[in-house]
């Protein structure tokens, strides 16, 4: 899609389908800058941080004043549970690079947040992984190496495009899984890039881990939470999450 003058405020990431649908009712085409209200715009990017990198880059040619990550990521500390909302000082790569949000962004939302029913987190470390961590004890190692509260596949990349680009960065997660929780691997390589389910691959793992299917109401339960929790925050901050110059 060509740059458009109208894209001057804020551009979104979403990596998943059901993140996007907390923003807008109609289905998203993925890998496209979507026009919202007020200026801002919307990128279905798909999971992780090379697709995370090219939508930042191709929101910040469309001429977005600043780029955002919202969506959900996994806790890695005892802090937040399922639905809280998360808005961290700092986004952390794997490599250690670290990358502050925006402070005057941070104090906007945190106003904003405070009228959602769901608790919210301002101070503390995201961290970005290149691959999901499934296991409550791969979530107590990254915690523990990293000290960062909560974990996402997208965050960093982004930021890093934000400061090529000079634009000011800030990132917004409701959380759905906890630090001890644990997703099992066959239900995770069941869905899509975009997060979506892939039936034939879904009934061939639940043939082949038939106690998979216990997990199932669990996690749903906790990704209905955690998407109430995002439709709550982007009613309390608007098409541009708060964003203004």
């Amino acid at each position: 899609m060509n740059a458009s003058p109208t894209l001057r405020t804020t551009g979104i990431i979403v990596a998943l389908a059901a993140e996007a649908h907390t923003l807008v009712s109609r289905n998203v085409t993925p890998e496209r800058v979507i026009p919202l209200a007020d200026g801002a715009a919307l990128y279905l990017s798909g999971m992780g941080p090379a697709a995370a990198r090219r939508a930042a880059q191709q929101l910040a040619d469309a001429g977005v004043s600043a780029l955002s990550v919202f969506g959900v990521a996994g806790a890695l500390g005892e802090p937040l549970r399922n639905g809280a909302l998360f808005c961290p000082e700092r986004v952390l790569d794997e490599e250690g690079h670290a990358y502050p949000t925006d402070a005057e962004w941070q104090t906007r939302l945190q106003q904003q947040l405070s009228r959602t029913a769901f608790p919210v987190r301002m101070n503390g470390t995201l961290l970005t992984t290149s691959a999901p961590l499934l296991t409550a004890a791969a979530k107590l190692v990254a915690h523990q190496r990293h000290g960062a509260l909560a974990v996402d596949m997208e965050s960093a990349a982004v930021a890093a495009v934000a400061r090529e680009r000079g634009l000011p960065f800030m990132a917004l997660r409701a959380i759905v899984d906890e630090a001890q929780d644990t997703i099992p691997p066959a239900l995770n390589g069941s869905v899509d890039a975009w997060g979506r389910a892939r039936p034939l691959r879904l009934m061939a793992a639940l043939c082949a881990h038939p106690l998979m299917l216990g997990d199932l109401p669990r996690l749903y339960s906790r990704m209905q939470r955690a998407t109430q929790a995002l439709r709550a925050a982007a009613h309390a901050t608007g098409p541009t999450l708060g964003w203004s110059r």
